[in-house]
């Protein structure tokens, strides 16, 4: 993290400390402040075999949420070589909750739950490499941002298996969100300045907020060429929408536009849910040990 909003989290961390963190913090915005996990077992896009059905009655919510990790172990073994590693302990997926309104996928626009890609969009997508795919493995950049230890996906589109813990800090005029999943924050300034000059492009984008009623909106632009959001390019604009709607829960609203890539824009709705606890680094693989493994068994099989 640069140094600069390093020392900007610290004072945020302290102002939280300061003030407390009640429903309404001591300067008057909402207080969407804590540890959250956006952890859920609803797919990013409704399935094929549920097309139709936008929503989840109590008791199909209640067994989907109860048999998440065995689904999720099924497709694992299904689809990536694995040898008793990946088990509830590991991985998160039990723990996670089906969004406000049980919609049968995060995306409830389109009303058919599906990304409404261009084929030029569609075609990069496809193209973006992916974890548990086959994959070259001649040079490091053959592997994923993810692999690499670079960046996430972003925003907060959850990790189907782990990592989906966030923190907000807030104090007067700046919220800060921190991931847990490659330790990224972004410092949003709340004072409508201007967005940096469009030569400015970042992973994690520029973002710009303001309160809007009980809603903080949070607006981000400026990516780079390589984030491959979902196949986008850096034309990618995206609004974000925290509404605190009991002590334990946000609901989370992001609507996507880009249209070198998708035919319109599309919204995605989840739950933030209360994690309690700190937020612990995850500290990826130190000094890409695991990437020059990585290397090393793409070698060993090329020999065999």
């Amino acid at each position: 993290m640069h140094r600069l909003g390093l020392a900007l989290l610290v004072a945020l961390s302290c102002a939280t400390t300061l003030f407390g963190s009640p429903q309404t913090a001591p300067w008057g915005d909402p207080d969407l402040q804590g540890t959250w996990s956006n952890q859920t077992p609803t797919p990013v896009e409704r399935p094929e075999a549920l097309a139709g059905k936008s929503t989840l009655t109590e008791e199909e919510a209640a067994e989907f949420e109860k048999t998440s990790l065995d689904r999720l172990l099924t497709t694992f073994a299904k689809e990536v070589p694995v040898s008793g590693e990946l088990n509830g302990i590991w991985l998160e997926t039990a723990t996670g909750k089906v969004p406000p309104g049980r919609s049968t996928s995060l995306i409830v626009e389109p009303l058919d739950g599906r990304i409404p890609f261009t084929p030029e969009g569609r075609k990069r997508w496809e193209a973006v490499p992916k974890i548990g795919q086959p994959l070259k493995a001649n040079v490091p950049a053959d592997r994923t941002e993810a692999e690499r230890c670079l960046t996430t996906e972003g925003l907060l589109i959850p990790n189907p298996f782990y990592n989906n813990v966030f923190e907000i800090v807030q104090a007067p005029g700046y919220v800060a969100i921190v991931t847990e999943m490659m330790h990224e924050t972004r410092i949003i300034p709340l004072d409508r300045r201007p967005h940096v000059g469009a030569g400015v492009r970042m992973w994690i984008g520029d973002s710009r907020g303001w309160w809007e009623g009980e809603t903080l909106v949070v607006e981000t632009t400026n990516f780079n060429d390589r984030k491959r959001f979902r196949g986008a390019t850096e034309g990618l604009h995206t609004l974000e929408r925290f509404t605190r709607l009991d002590d334990e829960t946000i609901e989370y609203r992001l609507t996507v536009t880009d249209p070198a890539t998708f035919s319109q824009s599309w919204t995605l709705v989840n739950g933030l849910h209360r994690a309690g606890g700190d937020l612990y680094e995850v500290g990826c693989h130190e000094g890409n040990i695991g990437l020059r493994g990585i290397l090393a068994g793409a070698r060993a099989q090329e020999r065999q």
